[in-house]
């Protein structure tokens, strides 16, 4: 159970980072956007590393 927790954690942080190169490269850029990712990726690598530590 926690090892699917875990990836899926792992799977969010993986797509949120692409999510924020793709916007970083973007013509359009959206800086507002960006910061608000890259803070839910924070959380999101927080989460996984608590699940770590709890394994």
């Amino acid at each position: 159970m926690l090892n699917s927790h875990l990836k899926s954690l792992q799977d969010k942080h993986e797509k949120l980072e692409e999510n924020i190169r793709c916007e970083s490269i973007a013509a359009s850029r959206n800086d507002g956007l960006i910061d608000q990712l890259k803070k839910e990726k924070l959380l999101i690598k927080e989460e996984i590393e608590r699940a770590r530590q709890g394994a």
